[in-house]
């Protein structure tokens, strides 16, 4: 389901619906003609007043008000609003499961608002950069974290409306933030992370090898003119790259590898090991129009490895099965997937994904862990990179346009951006950067 449908989990996020941030603030009359008109609006779908009258009765009791008069009293009223704003915290602390006093819930409040200013500039610094002036946001906004003043914000008319707006969508944005670092806590995310790395480093790399030693090469590959598909890749040490000058149609990539041993045979591993950042969480149940983080973000802890052919995969796959024994646990694989061998296809179910994707995916538990595992070889992972359709910059730009995040983080109407138009130039972009 688009977080856009009417039935969308962030329906008060949305800007062609009855919550929708207007020109003037939901502080009208009760029997103004925009009252009168919103009213009929909200009719039109029982399930809009169901979610009206929950967030209305969320946002009396979190101001501590009874009408939205005594909102513009509040608006008006420094003293007033500083003290709801400590009674604020401790409710919030107590949703999330906060231990501690009143400046510890309010630096975990503070730490929400920075997750979720990070998640508009991870996409104002990449997905949309040359479009960053259209989007930035609102200076008032950006250095405002406490929760009430944002709230605030919303019903006074002394704001924009793209900064009412703002203020709405850091509110949201700070919520989930809040949901995913309580989940954090309950599942120990940051020990677990710690006992992966530690049992990789005990048991999966060679022992030859110091702790984050990498030795680095370059990997030289022939792509294909029509969609730049890797035909050929001969890896060189540093030595014999300073020789190599790409033609078009090239790629001289450099990577640094670490190494695992079985038997008497070194081989050669690329590794990327990630714990998914929490705004890299945000968007991910933003596209997944999902609030619960224990349903939608089950990648936390993530290992992506390149090898040199499909043998080396099978082996390193036996190898991580054998290491977790040795670590007295035992691997289970979930979730495989196998695309390695070209005549299979495919079949994510993400949207945006490709079907020309190549790779092995599965999930391994062990050591009380779910880690996700993506292993390519040499030739699969720069076609993750550079080739048309599949690489990795172009998929992200799908997702996010076609999932309809991007329009309800940024409406049309508010930025001025064509979202159609937007997304084809950012294919346009990265394609030409690849292939420059």
């Amino acid at each position: 389901m688009s977080v856009l449908s009417p039935n969308s989990v962030f329906t008060s996020l949305q800007q062609h619906g009855p919550f929708a941030v207007t020109s003037q603030s939901m502080t009208a009359g009760i029997f103004s003609v925009q009252t009168r008109e919103w009213v009929k609006q909200l009719q039109q779908d029982p399930n809009n007043i169901t979610k009206y009258r929950a967030l209305r009765s969320q946002l009396f009791e979190f101001l501590e008000v009874d009408s939205f008069e005594q909102i513009k009293l509040l608006v008006e009223d420094k003293t007033l609003r500083e003290k709801r704003t400590e009674r604020a915290l401790c409710l919030l602390g107590n949703m999330f499961g906060i231990n501690g006093n009143l400046n510890e819930i309010k630096s975990r409040v503070d730490d929400y608002a920075r997750t979720a200013d990070a998640v508009i500039h991870s996409i104002i610094g990449k997905i949309l950069a040359p479009y960053a002036s259209h989007i930035e946001a609102t200076n008032e906004i950006e250095v405002t974290n406490n929760p009430v003043e944002l709230l605030l914000i919303m019903f006074n008319d002394g704001y924009h409306k793209k900064a009412r707006f703002e203020a709405r969508r850091k509110l949201i944005l700070m919520t989930l933030a809040g949901s995913i670092d309580q989940r954090e806590r309950e599942t120990d995310i940051e020990n677990k992370f710690s006992s992966f790395l530690a049992f990789l480093n005990g048991y999966v790399w060679s022992p030859n090898l110091k702790i984050g030693e990498l030795d680095p090469v370059y990997l030289h590959s022939t792509h294909r003119k029509e969609d730049y598909r890797c035909v050929d890749v001969t890896v060189l040490s540093p030595q014999q790259a300073e020789s190599i000058k790409p033609a078009k149609g090239e790629k001289l990539t450099l990577i640094k590898r670490r190494s695992f041993t079985v038997g008497v045979k070194n081989t050669p591993i690329y590794v990327a090991i990630r714990k998914k950042p929490p705004e890299a969480k945000v968007l991910k149940l933003l596209r997944k129009n999902e609030k619960n983080p224990a349903v939608a973000v089950d990648d936390e802890l993530g290992l992506m490895a390149v090898l040199d052919s499909v043998s080396d995969v099978k082996a390193f796959q036996q190898h991580l099965t054998r290491s977790a024994a040795k670590a007295d646990s035992l691997m289970v694989l979930e979730d495989i997937s196998d695309t390695l061998n070209e005549q299979t296809h495919y079949r994510g179910r993400a949207v945006g994904s490709s079907d020309k994707t190549a790779m092995m995916k599965f999930f391994a538990r062990l050591g009380g862990m779910r880690v996700e595992f993506i292993i390519h070889t040499n030739r699969s992972w720069l076609n993750y990179i550079y080739q048309q359709d599949v690489a990795h910059n172009e998929y992200e730009v799908k997702r996010m346009f076609d999932t309809g995040v991007i329009e309800l983080l940024f409406p049309m109407d508010i930025f001025h951006l064509k979202h159609l138009n937007t997304r084809n130039e950012m294919l346009q972009f990265f394609r030409k950067q690849i292939e420059s």
